[in-house]
């Protein structure tokens, strides 16, 4: 099950981006991401030493990345001269069965729902316009990878992120999905688990910086 949430969440973050489809290797993907401080990351789908090897063993260009559903110390030994683990840059792999929940923007707040290329965009604004909260989730079929959840430090702890994620599973189930899955922060993870989201790896960050 690891595997196949590991899978989706790469294909999903590479839509949610708009990045190319991800290329497929033996150990998993490649998305090219085109930045500066990332120009491609890997993600190992088996995660096993063998894998993680090779998938570093195959990059030749500084900043790229991999990213490994294990914990980062397990990582940092398999990993050839050149590479660190990140571990600001690394997280957890979440999951949830979506369900419904009619949600409701806080008091002073409204939000607009757009959805455009298999991607659906919740965007949170106070009374006077200015933009307080944001995420998106892009559909995969039966799964859906949410991304970019945001809230803005004025308007923290008032629940905008509780309600951006409810309103994104609202609508990715009236659209058939019905498997939420996301790359967390230690930040994100504490607020993801009181909506029901469940850990089931780390997302070690690691980059290669020769």
């Amino acid at each position: 099950m690891d595997a196949e949430l590991v899978r989706a969440w790469g294909v999903g973050w590479a839509v949610s981006r708009r990045k190319p489809r991800p290329d497929e290797h033996p150990w998993g993907l490649y998305i090219e991401v085109g930045r500066p401080d990332q120009v491609g990351r890997h993600v190992v789908v088996d995660a096993d030493e063998p894998a993680v090897r090779r998938a570093a063993a195959s990059v030749r260009v500084p900043y790229t990345w991999l990213k490994v559903p294990r914990e980062p110390q397990e990582v940092a030994p398999w990993l050839p001269r050149g590479w660190v683990v990140d571990a600001a840059e690394s997280g957890h792999l979440m999951a949830v069965r979506l369900r419904t929940s009619n949600p409701r923007a806080p008091e002073g707040y409204r939000a607009l729902v757009e959805t455009a290329d298999g991607v659906t965009y919740v965007r949170v604004f106070d009374a006077a316009g200015r933009f307080a909260a944001k995420g998106q989730l892009a559909a995969l079929g039966e799964a859906g990878v949410v991304d970019r959840v945001v809230t803005e430090e004025a308007h923290r702890r008032r629940g905008l992120g509780a309600f951006v994620m409810r309103t994104l599973a609202d609508r990715a189930v009236a659209d058939g999905v019905t498997l939420g899955v996301l790359g967390a922060t230690d930040e994100g993870r504490a607020l993801y688990e009181t909506l029901g989201w469940k850990r089931h790896a780390a997302l070690a960050a690691c980059i290669y910086r020769p």
